[in-house]
């Protein structure tokens, strides 16, 4: 999608000890975990620098929707001509990025993206790479702010909160039980869209609705999956399972489709189109939300060079340019906003293929 704002309704869009980097750095850092102040200042008229190495390090490895956003990275990295490299676990545990993240300082790496599964827990490292010269771009799942120079959001915290409960309150008439199937327990945006979600159903506009349970999936589709079932299970008046994940929505609309649950239960969240299609064909899903993944990884490696170019350094109010998505301007605490969410429903979702 070339677009910077995703074009559809806008209804308003996851703890060990840790290892010291050894080897050679970019520069001598300290290997103390904290990044040292930064002096420089932006020069927006900076030429923006060719053979830029960006590393990216999704929350896992052969998740479709982090594969989506990975390859908007590199198809933003070939154009900018930098050297393009994929790294990443196989599970989403709080810690399983840390190793992954003193290798790429090892390599001397000019940037790296991190889709962070615990906020907190990839901090020293991700500081000792600053310190090492090396920028810092937070797509989807944001570290902890001093641990990062920008954070590529995929739309405003709130507004994806709100998108939630709203469908919510659709597909249940505004009276009934839902539950959560969110990813991991520790996983920074889906806790931050959940806190949202409880702060609307405080307000006096959703009080018929009763959040029974918030379970976790792990990002896991097997698990996920147990964890839909055993909430259809445990709560005999549930009439939505929200999903605020790629990997449990698609889980739950697989195991309601084909349950005696369909047509009574309702499966809602974030999840892409091609993912999502069947089960809003066959009437599972009545609609879901979303924005293009692969502009997140896009809009993130555009980030990375501007900032390896000296172009900007993360300080609000900062502007550069994204490619085919346009002019951002960084906001507060160095986070960049995509754009708002997209509704997805049997009306539309035929024209979207991602």
């Amino acid at each position: 999608m070339s677009s910077r704002v995703l074009t559809g309704f806008l209804a308003a869009s996851l703890v060990v000890t840790l290892a010291a980097c050894g080897g050679t750095t970019k520069n001598d850092a300290s290997g103390s975990g904290v990044a040292a102040p930064s002096t420089a200042t932006a020069n927006p008229n900076a030429p923006t620098k060719q053979g830029v190495k960006m590393a990216f390090l999704p929350k896992q490895l052969n998740n479709p929707y982090s594969d989506i956003e990975a390859g908007g990275g590199k198809a933003a990295v070939e154009e900018l001509k930098g050297e393009y490299k994929l790294v990443g676990p196989n599970d989403a545990s709080a810690s399983s990025q840390v190793s992954y993240i003193n290798t790429l300082i090892q390599q001397q790496q000019d940037v790296i993206g991190i889709a962070a599964n615990d906020p907190n827990a990839v901090c020293p490292s991700l500081n000792q790479a600053r310190s090492a010269g090396i920028k810092v771009v937070a797509f989807d799942s944001d570290a902890a702010k001093d641990c990062r120079d920008v954070f590529i959001n995929q739309a405003t915290t709130q507004s994806i909160g709100e998108q939630l409960v709203k469908s919510a309150r659709d597909l249940t008439g505004g009276s009934g039980e839902i539950a959560i199937l969110s990813a991991t327990p520790n996983a920074t945006n889906q806790n931050a869209w959940i806190d949202v979600v409880k702060q609307e159903l405080a307000k006096p506009d959703n009080a018929g609705l009763k959040l029974d349970k918030i379970a976790y999936g792990n990002d896991d589709d097997q698990k996920s999956f147990q964890e839909a079932q055993g909430l259809l299970q445990s709560f005999p008046n549930l009439k939505v399972i929200v999903a605020p994940t790629t990997v449990g929505i698609a889980a739950a609309s697989r195991y309601v489709s084909s349950s005696n649950y369909k047509g009574k239960v309702a499966v809602t969240g974030l999840g892409t189109p091609n993912q999502m299609r069947e089960y809003v064909k066959d009437g599972t899903v009545k609609q879901f939300a979303l924005w293009n993944p692969a502009d997140i990884g896009y809009l993130a490696a555009y980030a990375g060079v501007a900032l390896a170019s000296g172009q900007i350094t993360g300080t609000a109010g900062q502007k550069f340019k994204a490619g085919k998505l346009g002019e951002y301007t960084i906001g507060k605490d160095g986070e960049i906003v995509l754009g708002p969410p997209t509704v997805f429903d049997a009306n539309n979702i035929d024209q979207f293929h991602f």
